[in-house]
């Protein structure tokens, strides 16, 4: 099984010493690993995002701030990429505890944080 949160973070360098860089500024792509369904951090879609965006901004810089180590202007997310067999085992965990998510149904789960921004490579 593999997933990935997938994040374009745009970071600046602020050197010190009368040291100069040029850019300044600069974007990547991030990536997260997603842990497995049902084990510990697995919620990370439902901490995190809201409707296919980072649910809070400001606190999630800091995260990736701390992550990289430099001062991270913004972060943006991109997708969620993951495989058939994680996938399916992400709506069947999903499945098993609606209680948390107040849903319905996984689909309405995957919806409500992921929007349409998930990536199954089959």
């Amino acid at each position: 099984m593999d997933a990935r949160y997938v994040f374009a973070v745009r970071f600046r360098l602020d050197p010190e010493y009368g040291v100069r860089v040029d850019p300044e500024t600069f974007e990547t792509r991030m990536q997260r690993v997603a842990a497995e369904p049902g084990e510990p951090g697995w919620l990370f879609f439902r901490d995190n995002l809201w409707r296919g965006d980072i649910g809070d901004p400001g606190h999630f810089r800091e995260l990736t701030e701390d992550a990289l180590a430099v001062d991270v202007d913004s972060v943006e997310y991109r997708a969620f990429e993951t495989d058939r067999e994680y996938y399916d085992a992400l709506k069947a965990e999903i499945g098993a505890n609606l209680d948390l998510f107040k849903a319905d149904s996984a689909a309405d789960v995957l919806n409500k944080y992921l929007g349409s921004s998930v990536e199954v490579q089959d």
